[in-house]
């Protein structure tokens, strides 16, 4: 089981469940390939983008941890 927090690296979370990258893309992260993206936490992406980090940890935590059908 993935367990990401605010404090997780987005390029980690990519490495390891890159089924989220779409949700990152649909709140403006348009670039999750450039460096600094791939270096900011959760919570500085959030606080970047104005979005509310808990509603987008509970989002990526849920596709990260879906079991393919």
């Amino acid at each position: 089981m993935v367990n990401i927090t605010k404090d997780t690296v987005i390029g980690d979370i990519l490495d390891i469940a890159p089924q989220t990258a779409p949700i990152f893309m649909s709140i403006g992260m348009h670039c999750l390939g450039c460096p600094a993206s791939r270096g900011e936490t959760v919570e500085e992406a959030c606080y970047v983008h104005g979005i509310d980090v808990e509603k987008l940890v509970a989002l990526v935590n849920e596709e990260a941890n879906r079991k393919e059908a």
